[in-house]
């Protein structure tokens, strides 16, 4: 199960609206290597479900995780921090075993 928080969906809800995206359109959530702690988060709105994709649904937001992303991004929690000191999207994984500065890299 993936998770996103109230503050996460309102904002993901504003970012689809600023865009022009279309109703239907879902966040897709990945997990690419690279990063300074091994692997790295990646977001993209998209409207097209994969076969091997896993569709999660939370807060009245879509997300959608391929198969291989899914073994390490399994239990998290997508919140968003704003104002003057907010970092933006934060990720909250189980999987995790360290994590970098930034907060978008992590390893397991």
């Amino acid at each position: 199960m993936i998770t996103v928080s109230e503050t996460a969906a309102n904002k993901i809800a504003s970012l689809k609206s600023e865009e022009k995206r279309a109703e239907d359109a879902f966040l897709r959530v990945s997990v690419k290597r690279g990063g300074c702690s091994g692997f790295s988060y990646k977001m993209d709105f998209d409207q097209t479900p994969q076969p091997n994709d896993k569709v999660f649904e939370s807060n009245g937001q879509k997300v959608v995780v391929d198969g291989k992303s899914l073994l390490y991004l399994i239990g998290m929690q997508l919140d968003y921090e704003g104002g003057l000191n907010g970092k933006g999207f934060t990720f909250t994984n189980p999987n995790a075993t360290k994590t970098c500065g930034c907060g978008s890299s992590f390893g397991v």
